[in-house]
């Protein structure tokens, strides 16, 4: 626009003698304008269009990454579902063999050794009870079937019955807010992963889990008095990976702070979403 400028202001100068010669003028200027506005046009267009195909091709990048995700926790949930079912059919079955025997033999041993018997018989039951309790935090249909709130105090009541931990779980609001089931198991796929980490590596004494179901979302805060690690440095662990992962693919806000000496804290806000088709 600054040259049209300039060449109109350099036309405008210059000396016209006959009508003709300004005609010629005023065409060439009109000419040139008409130029300049379909070049700009063109320009605009153009740039339209390629944010365009970028938009398209960040949206489909987008749909590829989740589809891969989405495959990648079917395939999750069916293993564990199916090592779930194992647990319950062939250990369980195994433990509950075994229980019956122990339970025929304490009636026949000689008295002196009938108290040990029955101590064996009873932890042969109390990992029976806890094989199935941990059969069905595998298996995502009775998660599903549970709800996530249930599925949720299940796993801090096999805590404290182990005597692992000291957890105690607290909640707030409507819990009948959330009723997305597919979404549920996800998010309490994300809660199983802190406290497989919290377990192994943070030699915490005390666990506590925090539920709010608010109007538009659902706030899930954890938290341990372990020992804390680095999170700059192991932020790239496959534990932490599969809950961001996971947390991205319900459209939820994942936090993980720690800091050695004074434990770890993972918060997840999760907008309320509409049920839809998923299969895990």
């Amino acid at each position: 626009m600054n040259s049209l400028n300039y060449l109109i202001v350099l036309i405008s100068s210059l000396q016209v003698t006959t009508k003709s010669e300004r005609y010629l003028l005023i065409y060439m200027i009109f000419t040139l304008v008409i130029i300049t506005t379909i070049v700009i046009v063109f320009f605009v267009v153009f740039q339209k269009r390629k944010n365009k195909l970028l938009l398209d091709k960040i949206k489909q990048q987008q749909v590829f990454e989740e589809e891969i995700s989405n495959t990648q926790i079917e395939i999750q949930e069916q293993t564990l579902k199916n090592i779930g079912q194992e647990l319950h059919d062939n250990i369980g079955q195994l433990l509950s063999v075994a229980n019956m025997q122990l339970s025929i033999m304490t009636t026949a041993v000689d008295e002196t050794i009938k108290e040990q018997f029955s101590e064996t018989r009873d932890v042969v039951k109390d990992s029976l009870r806890e094989v199935r309790a941990l059969s069905k935090s595998l298996n995502s249909d009775v998660i599903a079937n549970k709800g996530f709130h249930e599925s949720i105090q299940n796993e801090i009541d096999r805590l404290n019955r182990l005597k692992i931990l000291n957890a105690t779980l607290t909640d707030k609001g409507d819990k009948a807010l959330f009723e997305n089931q597919k979404d549920s198991i996800i998010l309490f796929r994300i809660f199983q992963e802190f406290i497989s980490n919290t377990v192994k590596y943070a030699s915490a004494k005390n666990f506590s889990v925090t539920i709010e179901y608010m109007d538009d979302k659902l706030i899930l805060h954890a938290k341990d008095n372990g020992k804390g690690f680095d999170i700059e440095q192991i932020e790239k662990g496959a534990g932490l990976m599969n809950m961001r992962n996971r947390a991205n693919l319900i459209n939820a806000t994942y936090k993980l702070e720690s800091e050695i000496g004074k434990g770890t804290e993972l918060e997840v806000i999760y907008p309320y979403r509409k049920p839809k088709t998923l299969v895990l």
